[in-house]
């Protein structure tokens, strides 16, 4: 089992801390804060297609897109960045409750055909009741994956090529069916850390992503998962969400990350922790239990930094360390059985190039790594930034989203 790298496209806003860096502050609630503020890149296509591009360059699979009022529409953009790239894969994450199961199909079928194949699905159930209002969902947690686990099935029913019926709770479908069924189908990546997520995995996904919990606490989803997988006759492939904050030496790495808590002041931490409490996730409360709000004590397994999810919801760790100290870590997760390494860090362009210049050698040696398509080759490192680092900007933080 090889090791699958991603990276992340920042389709809400790019920039240097861990605050103030989205173009859409407030996820566009208040009108007058949708402008971009000082120091943050607006998630114009450009910017994307140049972290795109770079992905692409330095040998990562895919890119995953996130999804939200806070964020551009991942299929619309993913499609734009598609005819500009060649082998990148884009993981489109979407929202179940939003769209039709038929249309969602469909879609996938086209995005398929018009990007050679180039599709993977992130299915976001979603865990925030405010957020999923905006988008006029009002089933509660539970129900939410209830209906998930009806999408799914209506999907891959539609994927088969024939007409489909079904008659759920939740979607009620005569004939639903895709004029050409994608080829091949893309594979559907899922996370969800409840009771009620667990099933839905275990009947209907390829590949279960956690958050980057330390190792321990992943081997027991691992085999949370892998059990309920079994009782359905099928078998699951595992993927964790993380940040990266690789350098030269650990002292760099470290000391950047006590830059980026710098920036951070004790009321910014007390309000995002106050907002991100009230989330109904289970996952994401066992993010914020990482840290408990305090910044004492902060790396909370080797190597592994919990100063991210002080102010960010969703993935709130990282690795930090030396490039080898970083590819140590995903060796280590590896072990477990983790096989895809969805990876962030901020500047997401910036960021790219330590990791796909610094640790993806180091994997690649460790034989982690299938033989594929050469990352392009770069100019010698020089003046504290990696290979091919673009515009020359100094690599000093790596914050956001």
């Amino acid at each position: 089992m090889s090791v699958h790298l991603h990276w992340f496209l920042p389709t809400g806003g790019d920039g240097r801390t861990l605050v103030d860096r989205h173009a859409y502050t407030d996820g566009g609630v208040r009108r007058e804060r949708i402008t971009p503020v000082s120091g943050v890149r607006a998630p114009d296509v450009e910017y994307l297609a140049q972290i795109a591009k770079a992905a692409e360059q330095l040998g990562f699979e895919a890119v995953l897109t996130p999804t939200g009022t806070w964020c551009e529409d991942a299929w619309l953009t993913t499609m734009a960045l598609s005819q500009v790239t060649e082998r990148l894969k884009f993981l489109v994450a979407f929202r179940p409750g939003v769209i039709s199961p038929v249309l969602a199909a469909q879609m996938a079928a086209t995005f398929q055909r018009v990007s050679r194949g180039r599709l993977l699905l992130n299915v976001v159930t979603g865990g925030d009741s405010t957020e999923q209002r905006r988008f006029g969902d009002h089933l509660d947690h539970d129900q939410r994956y209830a209906r998930t686990d009806e999408f799914l099935q209506v999907v891959r029913g539609v994927w088969s090529g024939r007409p489909f019926d079904f008659h759920g709770a939740h979607y009620q479908v005569e004939g639903g069916l895709t004029a050409l069924p994608p080829d091949p189908l893309p594979e559907v990546f899922f996370g969800g850390s409840s009771a009620a997520a667990g099933p839905v995995a275990a009947r209907n996904v390829d590949v279960y992503l956690t958050w980057g919990e330390p190792p321990e606490q992943v081997r027991q989803k691992i085999d949370w998962i892998r059990q309920l997988a079994e009782r359905e006759g099928r078998t699951v492939r595992f993927g964790i969400r993380l940040h990266t904050l690789s350098r030269d030496s650990a002292k760099e790495a470290w000391a950047t990350a006590d830059r980026l808590l710098d920036d951070l002041d004790p009321d910014t931490v007390a309000a995002a922790q106050q907002a991100l409490g009230k989330s109904e996730s289970v996952g994401q409360q066992r993010m914020l239990a990482l840290h408990g709000g305090s910044r004492d004590a902060l790396e909370i397994s080797p190597n592994l930094w919990a100063g991210v999810g002080l102010v960010r919801g969703g993935a709130g760790t990282a690795l930090v360390g030396s490039h080898a100290q970083v590819a140590d870590r995903i060796e280590e997760y590896h072990a477990l059985g983790v096989e895809h390494f969805v990876l962030s860090g901020y500047p997401h362009l910036e960021e790219a190039y330590w990791f796909g210049e610094g640790v993806r050698p180091e994997l690649a040696a460790r034989g982690l790594l299938d033989a594929g398509p050469a990352p392009l080759a770069g100019v010698p490192a020089a003046n504290g930034r990696p290979a091919s680092a673009p515009g020359g900007a100094p690599l000093l933080v790596a914050g956001g989203r």
